[in-house]
């Protein structure tokens, strides 16, 4: 994830660059149900609205968060399908928090209402984080579900009038790009906490429907304005979080916005993204599905590591016989292609590699989600085409 309002805020105060820390152990995205009440375009996990066998029990699941606190896990964020529809949600959630969980509950929105609130708000989630892909119609097609919107707003300012930190999440494809400017405005609006710009990710139902993944000159004017909007805020004093995720590219393009409005910054903030270190996947956030399987990332659940049925979860993540967890690990990355040639690889860190995996069938080829230019990441340009990609530029702020 790129923490695109702490780096924003490094340009009005500078933090001293220290050495790179690794957390003790990976924030864990646990998809403790795979059932939704949603079929959404772009689900990782497949999702629908019925039963899905062989589901960790209660038990299971708090012997698990034992070893996790034990491995020095520090975050846990409970996912699904939607989470909501297991029953035993809040003790787990109740159990979790009292082991000193940094807790988050990643829902579509829908189910949250007035009946469930206050079981939502004493559980004392630090962080909720809910899903819209647009406003109204756009919403409820990508949801496949007439008044999602709706629903989904409705559970959005329960929890923001409960108190709790809220967030919204937006996925960009060719077919809700226009709805963008909306959602921020949106976020602004109903006052809501953090806005978290996702990228489509190859995985899924992503990559069955990976054709109408946002071209690259689309992508660039959504970062632009993200990061307009972001720097508007910054300047204004308001307190609100822009983050982006599934493409470690954003690093980059932020040093180069950065390079054009303020130049002078420029060397502290690329040895501040070099600290940074982009993508984590396999090393500082790791999945583990309704199942119990063990996987590198959310986007990785056609690689099973090992079930948490069989070893504890410290033992598979620690495991390196994997040929993929090997080179997820190695300092540096072994790629090929742009990405091993590019001149900031040390600030994306080759970037996500199941995009790679899934349309070549090589985890380490360059990745095809990446939107910059040639010469962007050092590289000599092509001549010019009619399809070139064009730098898209900002005022200065």
């Amino acid at each position: 994830m790129f923490r695109l309002s702490q780096y924003m805020h490094e340009l009005v105060a500078p933090v001293a660059v220290g050495p790179k820390r690794n957390p003790p152990a990976p924030v864990v995205i646990w998809n403790l149900i795979r059932r939704c009440n949603l079929t959404c375009r772009h689900c990782y996990s497949i999702s629908a609205d019925k039963d899905f066998p062989g589901e960790l029990t209660t038990d299971e699941v708090c012997s698990v968060m034992g070893d996790l606190r034990r491995f020095r896990v520090p975050v846990l964020i409970l996912s699904g399908g939607e989470p909501l529809l297991r029953t035993d949600l809040f003790a787990i959630a109740r159990q979790a928090k009292s082991m000193g969980f940094y807790l988050a509950l990643s829902s579509n929105g829908t189910l949250i209402d007035a009946a469930n609130i206050a079981q939502i708000a004493v559980c004392d989630f630090d962080y909720v984080g809910v899903s819209l892909d647009g406003i109204g119609p756009t919403h409820d097609r990508f949801r496949r579900l007439p008044g999602a919107f709706d629903a989904a707003l409705t559970g959005i300012r329960l929890c923001r009038d409960r108190g709790l930190k809220i967030g919204v999440r937006f996925t960009l494809t060719q077919d809700n790009a226009h709805d963008l400017p909306r959602v921020l405005d949106l976020v602004d609006d109903e006052g809501i906490n953090r806005f978290y710009f996702s990228h489509l990710n190859y995985a899924g139902r992503g990559n069955t429907n990976r054709r109408d993944d946002a071209q690259h000159r689309l992508t660039r004017w959504a970062m632009d304005l993200l990061f307009a909007r972001c720097a508007e805020h910054v300047q204004r004093g308001i307190d609100k979080e822009f983050t982006t995720g599934n493409n470690d590219a954003d690093g980059v393009y932020f040093l180069h916005w950065v390079e054009r409005h303020f130049p002078a910054q420029a060397a502290h903030m690329r040895a501040r993204l070099v600290q940074w270190g982009g993508n984590a996947s396999g090393v500082n956030v790791a999945n583990i599905d309704n199942q119990g399987h063990v996987h590198p990332d959310t986007m990785w659940w056609h690689h099973d590591l090992g079930s948490v049925r069989q070893r504890p979860f410290s033992a598979i993540w620690s495991d390196l016989s994997d040929p993929l967890m090997a080179g997820l690990k190695r300092v540096p990355r072994r790629v090929t292609g742009r990405c091993g040639e590019c001149r900031h690889f040390d600030i994306c860190n080759g970037n996500t590699r199941v995009r790679a995996y899934q349309l070549t069938g090589d985890a380490w080829a360059e990745d095809p989600g990446c939107y910059l230019d040639d010469d962007e990441i050092g590289l000599v340009s092509a001549p010019a085409t009619a399809t070139s990609r064009r730098r898209i530029t900002l005022r200065s702020l």
